[in-house]
């Protein structure tokens, strides 16, 4: 059914569209009886359906939702690196939400992990953008495959709980446009989201809800955004200046005192009315897509129960597997000794707005028990984080008769959750204690991990392995003893790096900011960007994984070794399985510059990936695609993404420290060049560059000259003024010192600025 919006929108007073623009209830859109608009609900996500009543609404997950199911976290559906997995995953949420009348689900959450501490990162995929913007663009593609909408969030810069509503994320426009915005960029791009939740926070002293660069400059007219955007719950600061700078949606309901204001902003001409038509457009084109493309969906929930199964499976990573401890032998299981309050009672999600009133959860003792796994347990420490003798003793005592003992550790729910960020990178101490003393008594410790986001490992030197779970969704346990015990075989990566300690972190020093305010001084330098700058050991690089099997890497081509930045480049690799099992790799494909610029860049980026899976001694050729974006840089001097011509390395490999094979190729810019000239450009900027440079050598020449002369009339002495000391100074010479140093004239100095920026122009 082709409906004209135009058309009913005019057939709307302004209070009925004022009306439009805020939320009905907690969860549902306003109707309009009169013209037969109806109401549709959205529910929070993405991690599963947290579908509630309208009486119980809440955003915290404070009151019961309906049953449903509760998948992996962003945390761990990230390390699957693999897009198919989570467009699947997309796919299944889109059915569940059809059968349950849910027009968009808000999700999935793509903010960047700055800090381990952000109380919400169990919910965000990585630290990294590159890696970020693919899973979630598969997400959204699979949802919104279904007729469903997504709502990616949140629209940007929340990186901490702290202060959430009313603190300044204060970064410059490169460190926004590479690393805080990539995500976002890509999803609406090429996933087309219904909806678009803008964030609390403000940015550089702006809410984001009254952004205008933001929500209209950037994310409409750049990107190309033609959904709707929401407010995150009680994020509108000043509802007529949010509608101004492109806020369509306001949730949740206000009370209609908001609308009031829009009204009054409309007839006093403070705002023109075709701003509230737009909006109202917006928000009608996306409701009726869903109500006119609406089918009847599937809720099978033992079935989406299995498929939580797999995608966990599919993301655990094995961070730890000394000689080869993993797999642990079936025939053995009555010998193997599970300790832990999490194997009986997996912490398997995160608290606040993503949490699920799950229908099922699946144990590690739930699944050993269904395999025929007769292994032993024992509690071992009190969960609420009381050092229980009795219970330490019973499990080292029962360990020193095990043969292996697997150790189901990790964060309470009370450590992190939406709310609040978390203090240290600490396990509670119990837990550690635990862990210690089954290594004294017992060689083979495995370490099974629930938590959100990295820990410290006080322990890591004293036990063989460790399976990080992160928070893995109902099916936890299914997924933990397959993996266990070799019925699978692990093929995560980590999707952010694990630190030594807290302090290495480069927010460290200014993450949660003031209250008012929080410098994003790091910049571009967040999680392995850093650390491999600085050449610092961590406990587990960006990337890192290991495998039953073990992988060679071969034959790296690059289609070509010089090209412009006009030019799509293929690069492949062979990777062959070299040991007895099947398996799969996550081909990892970093970018390093080399071309001498002074801008700042990492010594490496990740700019592609994919997952293969092989047979013993198979081989497959992976074949990842690099464009301009690939080497570029965003400079704020053209105002776009700009990668200077010069020599880059391609390096591939199965983590950021874990570099295979590498190729030097050459890249010639066919851009505008980024440079400009102003009156404080010093003279070493200007010598750089062969354009300027050539323009400047008479003055250059000049300078040298008058010098020299001095130095030879005996006005000075070489043992002072050294023509080391001379080239230095003139290097650091802004362009409006040539009138003190040279008797230039102002007028002069102008023309030559205007000259050199006249001929950059035109190159």
């Amino acid at each position: 059914m082709k409906r004209n919006i135009k058309e009913l929108v005019k057939k709307m007073t302004v209070e009925e569209k004022a009306g439009l623009c805020s939320g009905l209830d907690f969860w549902h859109t306003k109707p309009v009886e009169r013209l037969g608009i109806p109401s549709v609900m959205v529910s929070d996500g993405p991690c599963g359906l947290r579908k509630q009543d309208v009486g119980g609404a809440d955003h915290l997950g404070v009151n019961d939702s309906i049953k449903a199911v509760c998948f992996p976290s962003g945390c761990l559906t990230a390390c699957s690196f693999d897009t198919e997995l989570l467009k699947e995953e997309g796919e299944i949420i889109g059915d569940e939400c059809l059968a349950e009348d849910v027009s968009v689900i808000l999700g999935p959450a793509m903010n960047i992990k700055r800090s381990p501490l952000c109380g919400r990162n169990f919910e965000y995929f990585s630290e990294d953008p590159y890696l970020t913007a693919e899973i979630a663009t598969a997400f959204v593609k699979g949802v919104q495959s279904k007729n469903v909408g997504t709502s990616i969030k949140h629209f940007a810069a929340n990186s901490q709980e702290f202060r959430r509503m009313s603190c300044s994320s204060n970064a410059d426009e490169r460190v926004l446009r590479e690393i805080y915005l990539p995500a976002f960029e890509k999803a609406v791009k090429e996933g087309k989201p219904d909806t678009v939740m803008c964030s609390y926070n403000r940015i550089n002293g702006v809410f984001a809800s009254e952004n205008k660069w933001l929500l209209t400059d950037v994310l409409r007219k750049e990107w190309g955004f033609d959904g709707y955007v929401v407010s995150d719950w009680g994020a509108v600061n000043d509802r007529v200046a949010g509608l101004a700078a492109g806020l369509d949606l306001e949730m949740p309901a206000s009370g209609g005192s908001t609308d009031k204001q829009i009204v009054q902003a409309v007839k006093s001409g403070k705002i023109k009315e075709a701003v509230l038509d737009k909006a109202v457009e917006r928000i009608l084109r996306i409701v009726y897509k869903y109500v006119d493309g609406k089918t009847p969906g599937n809720f099978d929930k033992k079935a989406h129960h299995e498929a939580v199964a797999k995608i966990a499976r599919e993301s655990m990573v094995l961070l730890k597997n000394e000689k080869n401890i993993l797999p642990l032998s079936k025939k053995d299981a009555d010998k193997i000794l599970f300790v832990g309050a999490f194997a009986k009672k997996p912490r398997y999600e995160g608290g606040g707005s993503a949490h699920i009133n799950t229908w099922k959860v699946t144990s590690a003792l739930d699944a050993t028990a269904a395999a025929g796994l007769k292994v032993k347990y024992v509690q071992g420490f009190d969960i609420k984080e009381k050092q229980d003798k009795a219970l330490l003793a019973e499990a080292v005592s029962e360990a020193k008769k095990a043969k292996a003992v697997v150790v189901f550790a990790g964060l309470p729910d009370s450590y992190e959750s939406e709310g609040y960020d978390r203090s240290n990178m600490k396990m509670p101490e119990n837990q550690n204690a635990l862990i210690s003393e089954l290594a004294k008594v017992n060689k083979n410790i495995v370490v099974v991990l629930h938590n959100g986001s990295p820990i410290e490992m006080p322990w890591i030197n004293e036990v063989k392995g460790v399976l990080e779970s992160y928070l893995a969704g109902e099916s936890v346990g299914s997924a933990q003893v397959d993996l266990l015990f070799g019925n699978a075989n692990p093929c995560g990566k980590l999707a952010e790096s694990f630190p030594l300690k807290l302090e290495d972190n480069p927010s460290y020093l200014n993450f949660l900011g003031n209250g008012s305010d929080v410098d994003y001084a790091e910049g571009i330098y967040v999680g392995y960007r850093y650390y491999d700058k600085k050449k610092m050991d961590v406990l587990f690089p960006f990337g890192h994984g290991l495998s039953y099997t073990t992988f060679e890497y071969s034959k790296l081509k690059v289609s070509s070794k010089k090209f412009s930045d006009k030019d799509k480049v293929e690069v492949s690799v062979t990777v062959t399985n070299t040991g007895k099992r099947a398996g799969k790799e996550v081909v990892q494909l970093y970018v390093s510059e080399k071309t001498g610029t002074r801008e700042a860049r990492p010594d490496k980026e990740l700019k592609g990936f994919a997952k293969v899976e092989l047979a013993p001694k198979e081989s497959k050729v992976v074949k990842l695609t690099l464009d301009k974006r690939s080497f570029a840089f965003y400079s704020t001097n053209a105002g776009d993404w700009y990668a200077p011509t010069g020599q880059y390395e391609i390096s591939v490999g199965s983590s950021s420290r874990d570099i295979r094979l590498s190729a030097t190729v050459n890249l010639t810019s066919t851009s505008k060049n980024p440079f400009r000239v102003n009156p404080n450009t010093v003279l070493e900027e200007v010598l750089e560059n062969q354009i300027t440079a050539e323009i400047m050598a008479p003055l250059i020449n000049r300078y040298k000259a008058a010098m020299h002369s001095e130095q030879s009339r005996g006005k000075s002495s070489k043992e002072s003024v050294s023509d080391k000391m001379l080239d230095a100074m003139l290097a650091s010479m802004p362009l409006r010192a040539l009138r003190s140093f040279l008797q230039v004239s102002e007028n002069d100095i102008v023309m030559i600025i205007e000259k050199m920026n006249s001929a950059l122009d035109k190159a």
